[in-house]
């Protein structure tokens, strides 16, 4: 509810929110803050705001008030008009203006804007995202800047190394790699040809081929750790991550959770998708070999997953695929009741920051 006499706003708060422990981000958050060519070199990058916080819009679907502009950061009027009054110049630049006289009167008549104030101070996108860049106590702000970073670290073409000896691969992880597809390929359709004409012996084969599987598991999963561990680290790891993500589509955000778990040594993944999934997006063994099923959903950073959702993937998880591991992986937050949910049926919850950090490279504790 807008009350226009007041030139304040009422709307309902959709903020994700914030990151924590983003030591990298606040470096590059200081360089935004304090240098004005940083600023204008992103400052066509109005979506952002809509992707952290809804941004309501004055009738004409163009401008913003004073007091909306506060009510979108969480900070007083005053900071708003402070801020202003130090910037003024850079904010007229980038939309900012007052309405006095005959143009405010027309644009009252345009916007059917009810109110007798005598002038009315206008925010354009491009003037409210310039306001995130300068507003230094606000986390709604901050989080603007750490988005726009991410989307802008996420856009730059990024450099390719080039060995100095072509290959990069290890001989040892070379000799793993050959070993576990000897074994898959070779070793244990020999065994399940073995046990299918062996008599007596056939309980001593099976017993022999589950040995096999086994350590052809445990050398993928070494593999994959290895990856892990060997992957080249830059100053922002996190940066871009997520950003990607929330460009995808949800086959493409199915697909990346695919190839995630094969990085993660996890065999057999299938992407089931479309309307007969059966409420699971993903099959997989584990490393380990137990059955796995994911169900992915790919919402906005303000939307939460809620409790009815946890059930519902339960059911599909235990009852119809009888898994031994099931996650549930979301590129937003999951409300309390969901997590306490997830915790007494053993599903795994992975939340937005903790997609973050498993993308970008990090162990997911259930599947090791």
């Amino acid at each position: 509810m807008i009350d226009w006499d007041g030139v304040s706003c009422h709307s309902s708060v959709l903020a994700a929110r914030p990151d924590q422990n983003r030591g990298a981000d606040v470096i590059n958050e200081s360089a935004l803050l304090e240098s004005k060519s940083l600023r204008d070199g992103v400052l066509e990058r109005t979506d952002v705001l809509d992707r952290v916080k809804a941004l309501s819009l004055l009738p004409d679907g163009m401008h913003v008030t004073t007091a909306m502009v506060a009510a979108y950061f969480d900070v007083g009027l005053e900071a708003i008009k402070s801020l202003v009054k130090d910037h003024r110049r850079e904010l007229e630049a980038n939309g900012y203006h007052t309405l006095t006289g005959e143009p405010l009167r027309s644009f009252k008549d345009l916007s059917g804007i009810q109110s007798r104030t005598r002038s009315l101070a206008l925010f354009s996108r491009r003037a409210v995202l310039n306001v995130a860049m300068l507003l230094r106590d606000s986390d709604v702000a901050r989080q603007v800047r750490v988005y726009l970073l991410d989307v802008e670290h996420a856009s730059r073409p990024q450099p390719v190394e080039i060995s100095e000896h072509g290959n990069t691969a290890s001989l040892d992880d070379r000799i793993d790699q050959r070993i576990t597809h000897i074994l898959g390929q070779t070793v244990v359709p020999m065994f399940n040809t073995l046990i299918e004409t062996a008599g007596e012996h056939q309980r001593e084969l099976i017993a022999l081929r589950a040995g096999v599987q086994q350590v052809e598991r445990r050398l993928r999963q070494h593999h994959a750790r290895l990856q892990r561990l060997e992957a080249p680290r830059d100053d922002r790891p996190l940066a871009g991550v997520m950003a990607s993500m929330d460009a995808m589509n949800g086959r493409e955000f199915e697909e990346h959770i695919a190839t995630l778990l094969r990085r993660d040594g996890c065999t057999d993944v299938v992407v089931q998708g479309g309307g007969r999934d059966r409420g699971i997006d993903i099959t997989a063994l584990t490393a380990r070999g137990q059955r796995l099923v994911v169900q992915c959903k790919r919402f906005a950073p303000h939307i939460s997953i809620t409790s009815p959702e946890l059930q519902k993937f339960l059911g599909a998880a235990k009852v119809l695929h009888d898994s031994e591991v099931a996650l549930f992986v979301a590129t937003c937050p999951f409300t309390r009741d969901a997590l306490n949910i997830a915790t007494e049926t053993g599903i795994t919850a992975v939340h937005r920051g903790l997609l973050e950090e498993w993308s970008a490279g990090a162990a997911l504790a259930v599947l090791e």
